[in-house]
């Protein structure tokens, strides 16, 4: 089982009133810590991921992602990532302002 190890690391890379970006850099146990999203937003990774997800009830999932994949997910989403992986990833998100 994996546990958190560590912060991710984000970098603002663009934030108006339409869109937030944040590139966010995991090292292999490093966890974004518990959030909810306040926008709508969308992920594409950089690398290759296996991440742990652990919901606000504290239900946990393993999820794989391969470099280029993308998905979206509405606002409210209220959870924990961890990369569950050997090596270092990353993704990009991209909240949704607009329409919010």
């Amino acid at each position: 089982m994996c546990q958190a190890t560590g912060s991710a690391i984000p970098t603002q890379q663009a934030d108006d009133e339409r869109v937030r970006i944040t590139r966010w850099d995991f090292a292999p146990g490093a966890a974004t810590g518990f959030h909810v999203h306040e926008y709508p937003y969308t992920v594409t990774y950089l690398t290759d991921a296996t991440m742990k997800i652990i919901g606000q009830d504290g239900s946990e999932s393993l999820i794989e992602m391969q470099a280029g994949g993308s998905y979206s997910r509405p606002k409210g989403v209220a959870h924990d990532v961890i990369n569950a992986g050997k090596a270092a990833m990353a993704f990009v998100e991209v909240e949704i302002k607009l329409g919010a």
